[in-house]
């Protein structure tokens, strides 16, 4: 992939309740021939920071993937190409919409190389400290790694990362090279954080609270979780996705799920992009005033469907632009602090749904979908049924409200191969990104830069 910065692309600035220092000085090249406990600490503090770098941007991650998926709009009347490229045409390789989420992805991916390269040469780290700092950073990447795999599909990315930056590319390969990468990169970090000890030599955001350490302490904490057990559902995740259901159920297992939800909060329990209104930091932009709910959303919802109600209102006033209007404001996320999952109990419950069902136990699937359905929605349970497209259809209507702008519906929709409902006969259906100009200005005649959005 091409970089074009370093530090500096991640975007690594202090982050709530991070003190993480001037990551500028010393530079990347310094990290990796005079890497220090100071500098490799506050690299992997960065990480978490260009993890979070523009997933709740206006046109980033979850808006991007909410307007493409017929979950949101952004009516932000000085950019038309929030509706005119991502719904009405093709998406522009060329343009910051179309040519998202790969630059981004690939400089904390960068930084976790290094960080991985350069931590054994540092003698004051213990051996558990070096094994956890191993087990963190390549779980961050391969959280990067599935951005890239979320937005470009079977256009694929480059797994081939560790290279120097003035070198050769590394080559971009399909779909199955890279989900198979990022299933061994949060394998190889199990194992690390396995042997990590009970602490990060660094901090993490309060987004990880109760997730901050790299094994569960003992005796047990009052909420006994782990950064392995997030590994671990970040790993299920991975597994739905590749329709590897055996391994996803495996993973679960050592996950956090809690297949017993008594209120909302118990699903909520998860990890969070953190933010805050401190100097320095990042705010959480997903309350734009311009953003406003897609219209199906309303209609589709269920009677008495608590989601609906907890998360979408009537706007202020109402938004419109180029022939589509809408009515419904989001309050999924209230305050320019507000948290941003990155996996709940909540998910999780919904991929051993999934998972259940495609390993033939319909009956454990359906304890799982209304364990979701009647604590989050408050709606009667279903009846189990072990026709697959009823399912599918079940399990979608409840990933759309439970995981309501959050990144997943435009993913979900293309991983069951239903199509986008479009506004409008003329509109795209845009179901991947294309690998932006600049990356195949550096590659020219690569055949995937040949592929296009649809």
């Amino acid at each position: 992939m091409k970089i074009i910065a370093l530090f500096t692309a991640v975007g690594l600035v202090a982050a709530c309740d991070l003190d993480v220092g001037d990551l500028n000085n010393p530079s990347i090249d310094d990290l990796e021939k005079n890497p220090t406990v100071a500098s490799v600490t506050a690299a992997s503090t960065g990480l978490l920071i260009g993890n979070r770098r523009n997933v709740a941007a206006a046109n980033g991650y979850i808006s991007e993937l909410g307007i493409l998926g017929r979950e949101s709009y952004n009516f932000d009347t000085a950019d038309p190409r929030f509706i005119g490229e991502l719904l009405q045409g093709k998406l522009n390789p060329g343009s910051p919409f179309g040519g998202n989420f790969w630059t981004g992805p690939y400089a904390n991916i960068k930084l976790a190389n290094t960080i991985q390269r350069v931590v054994d040469n540092v003698a004051e780290f213990s051996a558990e400290e070096r094994s956890s700092i191993k087990g963190f950073s390549k779980t961050i990447e391969a959280l990067d790694l599935l951005e890239v795999l979320n937005a470009h599909d079977t256009n694929g990315g480059v797994i081939d990362t560790d290279r120097p930056l003035d070198g050769a590319l590394g080559a971009v390969v399909g779909k199955p090279q890279l989900i198979a990468e990022i299933a061994r990169l949060l394998d190889e970090a199990a194992a690390d954080l396995a042997a990590g000890g009970e602490k990060f030599p660094f901090a993490l955001s309060n987004g990880y609270e109760g997730f901050d350490t790299p094994v569960v302490p003992a005796p047990p904490s009052m909420v006994p979780t782990s950064f392995l057990q997030f590994n671990r559902a970040v790993r299920a995740r991975v597994a739905v996705y590749a329709k590897d259901y055996p391994a996803a159920i495996t993973a679960l297992g050592m996950s956090f799920v809690d297949e017993m939800p008594m209120t909302q909060a118990d699903l909520d329990l998860g990890v969070f992009h953190s933010f805050s209104t401190g100097s320095g930091d990042a705010v959480n932009n997903l309350i734009n005033p311009n953003i406003y709910a897609h219209p199906s959303v309303r209609a589709d919802a269920m009677a008495g469907d608590l989601r609906l109600a907890r998360k979408v209102g009537v706007a202020k006033k109402a938004g419109s632009g180029q022939g589509l209007t809408s009515v419904d404001a989001f309050s999924v996320y209230v305050g320019p602090a507000a948290r941003v999952p990155i996996i709940r109990n909540e998910e999780l419950l919904l991929l051993l749904a999934e998972a259940r069902f495609f390993t033939n136990d319909v009956p454990g699937a359906y304890m799982a979908l209304n364990a979701v359905r009647t604590t989050s929605g408050g709606l009667a349970a279903l009846t189990a049924q072990p026709d697959m497209a009823m399912f599918v259809d079940q399990l979608l209507y409840e990933r759309r409200y439970s995981l309501l702008f959050e990144g997943h519906r435009w993913i979900d929709l293309r991983r069951f191969m239903k199509p986008l409902p479009l506004d409008m006969p003329d509109h795209e259906q845009n179901v991947r990104y294309p690998l932006p100009l600049s990356e195949c200005n550096a590659r020219p005649g690569d055949p995937a830069c040949m592929l296009g959005s649809t």
